[in-house]
């Protein structure tokens, strides 16, 4: 099963302020849902919380340290590990770490590929992705979006994988 984070982030690796996202991005919003549909999404309990409801075409693992928690829906784990176990039983061929900081911190060493929109600009943070060695990562993938009536903001889709 590939292990994989989807993330985007602004110039500082910022990624979420106040439990959202600071940017409008909808042409990033039709990537995410195009390479996540039908997969597993691992997610913290706030970011599941920010978005209020399981994402259609989509399992949603939420890892949470609270042993009563429960979302109608979707699937609760303790743990980074017995959330990727809960996928793999399930058949899953591709996971997704889909944030907050917490998560993509956990998920990264057993992470083989990054989908990193990288909007250029910057923007109020509260919420940080974390830095990494790009030596071991290859990129595999690139796409550049201009900024235009839809998307306000220029940004790149980046594949990296695992050296």
């Amino acid at each position: 099963m590939r292990k994989s984070i989807i993330v985007a982030m602004d110039l500082n690796n910022g990624i979420g302020y106040q439990n959202r996202l600071p940017w409008r991005l909808p042409a990033d919003l039709r990537l995410m849902k195009q390479t996540t549909m039908g997969h597993h999404l691992i997610m913290g309990r706030k970011t599941y919380e920010s978005i209020g409801k399981p994402l259609p075409g989509r399992t949603s693992i939420i890892v949470t340290r609270s042993a009563s928690y429960q979302a109608e829906g979707c699937l609760v784990a303790h743990s980074v590990p017995e959330a990727l176990s809960l996928a793999e039983s399930r058949g899953e061929d591709e996971v997704f770490f889909f944030g907050g900081s917490q998560i993509y911190v956990e998920g990264f060493p057993y992470t083989d590929r990054i989908y990193l929109t990288h909007i250029q600009s910057e923007f109020e943070v509260d919420a940080y992705f974390p830095n990494f060695d790009q030596s071991l990562w290859k990129e595999t993938h690139t796409d550049f979006f201009p900024a235009d009536q839809e998307n306000h903001f220029p940004f790149c889709y980046l594949i990296y994988d695992r050296r």
